[in-house]
């Protein structure tokens, strides 16, 4: 049967895109470097009212190796995996030195383009139980495994489908205690629609890696499937869990989960239609040579997004369940942005991913910015 992909787009709300110049003037020191200032981007003429986006920015870390996943424990120091080294650093919140804390063994980046040492994530009961989990490449797979920081490491799910591209790769716990997980597809877009794959699907387990009660397919640990690539998972205020997926040629997305639904991929691609309620559309979508979104993070009513092709930072405002574009931050300044997260004194950490020598013009340059969005 030839499949259908519908790549019309339906933008709700104003599009306002930032334009900003000139390269990071600040300097920085070897490993802590630290460069504060405030920049501010103009917007585009003609394209809404004239507003400015202030940031307040300060580099906290410089010298790494495509830091992927960033998590926090209850000190407020962060863990930072760096996906082709296999290390997890330990950054305090002011920035410094990272110390090596963990090599988590078995990381296996040979013929893939996008594994290695992905998502991090830290036990709610952390401490009480010590657990700090990350979601890997291997040799043979893709798996989520668990380990206290300088012990063995125990799989907790393994078998996931690995690839030269579409890894997936972002865990997070959600407000309700479980284990989420984003799984790429690996380039095959017939498994996202297939629910006995684990692949092109968000997952949803407990935290020692079993089927919670309330998943919608029984015995199963698919939450939602029809997706490509997501490494973007964040939750709003009333629980809602929103997620970032990168599009093939076309469009972009981001969606709002809802345990069940089928979110199209690769039937569809962007804003289409739903088939009778088959497939859910994306809520924001962007051309893919302005996004590529990333890790996301979700402060107050606004989602930030790091966007790897469009070497930003993107604004989303959510609306209860609708959401539109804002003015985006940092076009430009740092190169390719991997993740965003928030951090416990209120700030977004980000991270670059330049090193994976795609083009970038700050090649070799990766680095954790912190930054306050007024």
């Amino acid at each position: 049967m030839t499949m259908r992909r519908w790549t019309t787009v339906v933008i709700a709300g104003a599009v306002v895109l930032a334009a900003c110049g000139g390269e990071d003037a600040g300097s920085m020191t070897a490993s802590t470097g630290v460069s504060t200032r405030t920049a501010a981007t103009a917007p585009t003429a003609g394209a809404g009212a004239a507003r400015r986006a202030g940031v307040a920015e300060k580099t906290i870390a410089t010298g790494l190796d495509v830091p992927w996943g960033i998590a926090f424990l209850p000190d407020r120091d962060a863990l930072v995996s760096e996906r082709n080294s296999g290390r997890i650093l330990r950054i305090p919140l002011g920035g410094g030195a990272g110390r090596i804390v963990m090599r988590v063994p078995g990381v296996d980046t040979s013929g893939t383009s996008e594994g290695g040492l992905l998502g991090l994530a830290v036990s709610p009961a952390y401490a009480r139980d010590h657990w700090v989990y990350a979601y890997l490449t291997t040799s043979s797979d893709n798996r989520i495994v668990r380990f206290h920081l300088g012990g063995p490491v125990h799989p907790i799910l393994t078998g996931l489908g690995r690839g030269d591209i579409h890894n997936g790769g972002r865990i997070a716990f959600g407000p309700d205690g479980k284990l989420y997980a984003g799984v790429g597809e690996t380039g095959d877009g017939a498994l996202a629609q297939d629910r006995t794959s684990l692949n092109g699907k968000i997952l949803r387990m407990n935290p020692d890696g079993s089927v919670p009660a309330g998943n919608p397919f029984g015995r199963s640990l698919v939450w939602s499937y029809g997706h490509r690539n997501v490494q973007g998972l964040a939750w709003d205020s009333a629980g809602r869990l929103w997620a970032t997926e990168f599009g093939q040629n076309r469009f972009d997305e981001v969606n709002l989960i809802r345990a069940g639904r089928n979110y199209g991929w690769p039937d569809v691609e962007g804003i289409g239609p739903t088939d009778g309620g088959k497939y859910t559309n994306p809520l924001v979508t962007w051309p893919t040579s302005e996004a590529s979104p990333s890790g996301a993070a979700i402060a107050g009513s606004t989602m930030y997004l790091g966007a790897l092709q469009g070497q930003d930072v993107l604004r989303v405002r959510l609306h209860g369940t609708q959401a539109t574009k804002a003015t985006p931050l940092l076009q430009g300044r740092y190169g390719r942005i991997r993740t965003v997260v928030s951090a416990p004194d209120g700030s977004l950490w980000i991270t670059t991913s330049n090193r994976d020598g795609r083009g970038s013009p700050r090649a070799g340059d990766d680095r954790i910015i912190r930054i306050h969005p007024s």
